[in-house]
């Protein structure tokens, strides 16, 4: 198959990028580049260097090459940036978006792949774990641009026959994770203690959040491939872990002596979130295949890596 994949430059998108060559299929790489790197860039896919906001490279990205599928990664990801600049966050977002997929309908794009947040889009949660079923209450204007898409999704289902797969991803970590962005606290807290930097947890860090390692965020993406018809799925652990659980993880895998230091609580950040992946194991079998433990080895192992730590 032709796969266009936005963001293919960055953390989640090259490692999908990778898997999708490596099952044969030939993928076009559409990124901007303001938070991807090229070294992120596999050589055996197309790169086109465009912002999803401009409509005309989009549309000559389109003319140029007929794709089967869209697998949309790009985003504007900073949580705390939408709420500074909600317009900013939109425009990305929410007219980026729509960008791609009025192409999809002109140029006969018959499938999207995009990735959703099981975090952002249940808002503060009424039970837990979050199934799909979950009350959707975003308490940010990231939230609320995840949300905004996945009901054009569903417009563009209906009324143009688009099918779409919404992939609600928990907290997604792991190699090539970006440590100089505010969406990567584990990316973050192990490049700090690895240049011998004071790690600053947010709030009393007992807020939770589900951790899930690239590789299985990339296996759901190969899964939604052969989804027969849209439908939304949770990606994520199950598990439960606080940011001070997770700060003596990584401190224990760094041998750091940096000290456990708390600073202000960032607003629109909720409290709890976990989710539940029963829908997507049952239903595309997609089971977990890294514990906390081994991925949260991984990274650290990556970061120590001569320049990979930011």
């Amino acid at each position: 198959m032709n796969i266009l994949v936005t963001g293919g430059a960055g953390f989640i998108g090259s490692h999908i990028v990778d898997a999708y060559i490596e099952a044969g299929h030939r993928v076009v790489i559409a990124d901007d580049l303001s938070t991807g790197l090229r070294e992120n860039l596999n050589p055996a896919a197309q790169f086109v260097e465009l912002d999803i906001r401009d409509d005309r490279s989009v549309e000559d990205l389109f003319k140029s090459t007929r794709f089967d599928i869209l697998n949309h990664q790009a985003a504007q990801m900073d949580v705390r940036r939408s709420v500074a600049d909600p317009a900013f966050d939109a425009s990305v977002n929410i007219i980026g978006m729509l960008h791609l997929l009025e192409c999809c309908v002109r140029y006969g794009v018959r499938k999207v792949i995009f990735a959703s947040s099981g975090g952002a889009i249940y808002g503060e949660q009424e039970y837990f774990p979050a199934d799909e079923k979950h009350p959707l209450h975003p308490i940010s204007p990231y939230g609320v641009a995840k949300l905004t898409t996945e009901n054009y999704l569903h417009y563009y289902d209906a009324v143009h026959q688009i099918q779409s797969v919404c992939l609600r991803y928990g907290n997604v970590y792991g190699p090539r994770q970006n440590p100089k962005g505010e969406a990567g606290v584990i990316a973050i807290f192990a490049s700090k203690m690895l240049k011998g930097e004071q790690p600053i947890v947010n709030g009393d860090g007992g807020q939770t959040r589900d951790y899930v390692f690239v590789s299985d965020v990339v296996q759901a993406n190969v899964l939604a491939l052969d989804c027969s018809s849209s439908d939304t799925f949770n990606v994520g652990a199950g598990i439960e872990t606080n940011v001070n659980e997770l700060f003596q993880h990584v401190k224990r895998l760094m041998g750091s002596p940096a000290r456990e230091e708390h600073g202000p609580a960032k607003a629109g950040e909720q409290r709890r979130s976990v989710l539940s992946n029963e829908k997507i194991a049952s239903q595309l079998g997609w089971r977990q295949s890294v514990s906390l433990s081994d991925g949260l080895a991984k990274t650290v192992e990556f970061y120590r890596t001569p320049g990979r730590n930011g």
